[in-house]
């Protein structure tokens, strides 16, 4: 068989379902290539994959007796403004694909560092529920294991992670022990959730090779409990503002004020918050939300002003630092 691979999303971050479907494919002794509108070849089946639902779809003709498609991005349906993940649009791939060694070959040529970088979930799931993430529509209220290291990784000195919510698994401190015996580079893409920290999980944290660790500090209601934790973290811990981030969600159920609270706790805290809003396009270049991400998320500005109110009163360009002019972006 003739297979085609379309990755809709572009090739700016590997998709593991179309590299799992290139090795089974291949495994069966079938021929798997990037589909091309350009060429003239018919295909016995194509595969198309997307993960975010604001991405078009493929505008092409496809040349194909069979065309599949998966992925969040053609599960998650908009309704009253709101995204709705829609279960029976998506498609979970067969027990054997999906626990297959993926196929990295096919980005080698396409993404910087493929050929000794691994992708993968050790864990699905999060007993979160949050409102604005399709997680738990997808994989269900809990955190469950899914896969040991080496299902996706064979010596790779680079591991990406895609895990929901690791922190938040029974099994949690086995697999940062397969992480630590790796000895590779761990990068965690989804972030740790803080609010699972214990000092047994930070103590093996500090044995993983972690470059930069991520948190989210979305609800403001929980800050009774996110609060304690994080000075926890700080204390056993440490970190700065250059290799800890805390992402903060705004515009979706919290005040300016209490958006600012967060941001100047972890900013107090010596960690560096990143802020992100909810539905962002939704909101004018001048809604005060929008100036209060440009002012967070330009590092430079964010450490040159000690408030939000500075930032608002200041004239474009009266910061210097180390004498290089610093835009404020009004």
């Amino acid at each position: 068989m003739r297979i085609g691979l379309i990755d809709v999303d572009g090739h700016n971050f590997p998709n593991l379902p179309l590299m799992k479907l290139s090795a089974w494919h291949k495994q069966k002794g079938d021929t798997v290539e990037w589909y091309s509108a350009l060429n003239e070849r018919r295909y016995d089946k194509v595969y198309m994959s997307k993960v975010f639902s604001f991405t078009p779809d493929y505008p092409y003709f496809i040349n194909a007796d069979e065309i599949i498609k998966g992925g969040s991005g053609y599960a998650i349906r908009v309704e009253d403004g709101k995204e709705i993940f829609d279960k029976s649009l998506d498609k979970d791939l067969p027990y054997e694909i999906e626990h297959i060694y993926p196929d990295y070959s096919i980005y080698y040529d396409k993404i910087d560092g493929m050929r000794d970088t691994a992708y993968g979930f050790l864990t699905r799931g999060c007993p979160r529920g949050c409102e604005f993430c399709h997680v738990v529509c997808k994989e269900g209220r809990k955190s469950y294991k899914v896969a040991d290291l080496n299902e996706f990784w064979r010596g790779q000195t680079k591991i990406v992670l895609c895990d929901p919510n690791i922190t938040a698994a029974h099994e949690c401190l086995d697999l940062f022990d397969q992480l630590i015996d790796s000895n590779s580079w761990i990068e965690l893409n989804q972030g740790l959730d803080i609010r699972m920290m214990t000092e047994a999980k930070i103590e093996k944290l500090k044995q993983i090779k972690i470059k930069h660790i991520h948190f989210a500090w979305d609800r403001y209601q929980d800050k009774d409990k996110v609060v304690p934790k994080f000075e926890m973290f700080k204390e056993l811990y440490g970190g700065n503002r250059g290799n800890t981030v805390v992402y903060i969600l705004s515009n979706f159920d919290t005040t300016l004020e209490q958006d600012l609270e967060r941001i100047y706790f972890v900013r107090d805290l010596g960690y560096s918050p990143y802020l992100m809003v909810y539905q962002k396009d939704s909101l004018p270049v001048t809604h005060t939300i929008r100036k209060l991400q440009r002012y967070v998320n330009n590092r430079y500005v964010f450490n040159a002003c000690e408030s939000f109110d500075e930032y608002l009163s200041t004239k474009r360009g009266d910061y210097k630092k180390n004498e290089n002019q610093i835009t404020l972006f009004e």
